[in-house]
């Protein structure tokens, strides 16, 4: 039960109007207020930042709130505990009996409890006859009940700012994977444009970002990454109007496309009716003579994963990677420029290579573009890939040269 005396601090303990203003708010709890302690205890873990309280602190909180024998806080039921600083360090998971005396300060320095010293400074009960408490000394857990409102709006501003924060952090994922991969296509597709000032804009604003940032940090980034958007997508929409002003055009080139029966995309499976027993368009295609279909599925064993119906010979190795280009990435101008040059049987080889090392390649189609250059000039082999797959799949075999 609270009394009227016993306000100030024993000892050495100095009073401040703080503690005397706490004192006065929690004699104004309204009539009949019950709270649950540990939603009380639950807001103030969540709001901590606001009311400006410390994990330690709560931690020792928590402790005393143990020693409150009722899980709702009321005035009927009183609201002082007195557990020693032995019981509470012990119930604390045994933090020093130094820093329970530090953290039970900041806790009074908050306002969350009030000293209810006694004349000699101990922490008692005194019980009437009939075994109920008449007065005890200790701390008063009033506050707790006369701002319980306080910690709940407190932990709900919290939780709006979280989930402001978390959108917003949302939105720069999405601009930064958008423009990466805009940027990193209209490179790929040879799309006019100042791409390499448009990455270092969207590098500079993405290495700004700092790894702890408050909503108002956040807000000019996202600014910038959504005018960063804008402007390549801008030049994006350009191109494409510019390259596809009707359907005339884009039908002429499927035209000239399947005229060309040494083009690759006659191997693209969206292009073969399913179930039709026409012979292919295309023209017989002789195996390369050194390296065996046996040795290059042995190498690179995870494209037989794409084949519908397995790889038994090499036109259903040309046919699955003509299909795995476009999961790696690769454009299907990189990938019959690499064609023409290598040959439809050694470029299907250098994609089964590929996505048997494609953990380790950022840009499969940029890979593919620079062996191409290589091979124009007559400096690619593809047998040093197909051995290295072998060592990296433990089979040293050896393969003709």
């Amino acid at each position: 039960m609270e009394t009227g005396i016993a306000t100030t601090p024993f000892g050495r303990r100095p009073m401040s109007l703080a503690m005397l203003a706490a004192q006065n708010e929690s004699r104004e709890i309204p009539k009949g207020r019950v709270v649950d302690k540990w939603q009380i205890y639950r807001n103030l873990c969540e709001g901590k930042s606001i009311v400006g309280i410390g994990d330690r602190a709560l931690a020792v909180l928590n402790a005393l709130l143990s020693f409150y024998p009722d899980s709702e806080l009321s005035e009927e039921n009183g609201l002082i505990v007195f557990p020693s600083n032995a019981q509470l360090s012990l119930r604390a998971h045994g933090m020093p009996d130094a820093t329970v005396r530090r953290h039970l300060a900041a806790l009074v320095d908050c306002g969350l409890v009030i000293r209810r010293d006694s004349p000699n400074g101990k922490r008692y009960a005194r019980k009437g006859r009939g075994g109920e408490i008449e007065e005890a000394f200790g701390f008063s857990l009033a506050p707790l009940l006369a701002r319980a409102c306080e910690f709940e709006a407190a932990a709900e501003r919290v939780r709006a700012d979280n989930r402001a924060l978390r959108l917003m952090r949302e939105r720069i994922t999405l601009h930064r994977r958008d423009i990466h991969k805009l940027i990193e296509a209209a490179v790929e597709e040879d799309v006019p444009g100042d791409w390499g000032g448009l990455w270092k804009r969207f590098r500079s604003v993405v290495e700004a970002i700092p790894r702890r940032a408050c909503i108002a940090e956040l807000e000019p980034i996202v600014a910038d990454l959504a005018a960063l958007h804008d402007d390549v997508d801008k030049l994006l929409e350009i191109h494409m109007e510019s390259t596809n002003p009707s359907g005339n055009d884009s039908q002429s080139e499927r035209q000239q496309s399947d005229s060309n029966t040494d083009s690759i995309f006659e191997f693209e499976p969206a292009l073969e009716k399913s179930g039709s027993t026409a012979e292919p368009r295309t023209r017989t295609v002789e195996p390369p003579k050194t390296y065996p279909l046996g040795i290059v599925l042995k190498a690179c064993p995870e494209i037989a994963d794409y084949a519908v119906d397995g790889i038994g010979n090499w036109r259903d190795l040309m046919v699955t990677a003509a299909q795995v280009r476009g999961y790696l990435g690769v454009s299907p101008s990189a990938y019959e420029d690499a064609c023409h040059v290598m040959g439809q049987e050694t470029a299907a080889m250098v994609i089964a290579c590929i996505l048997q090392r494609a953990q380790h390649i950022n840009s499969a189609g940029g890979y593919l573009r620079v062996l191409t250059d290589k091979a124009r000039a007559g400096e690619f082999s593809v047998g040093p890939m197909l051995m290295a797959a072998l060592k990296a799949n433990g089979s040293p075999t050896r393969m003709a040269g």
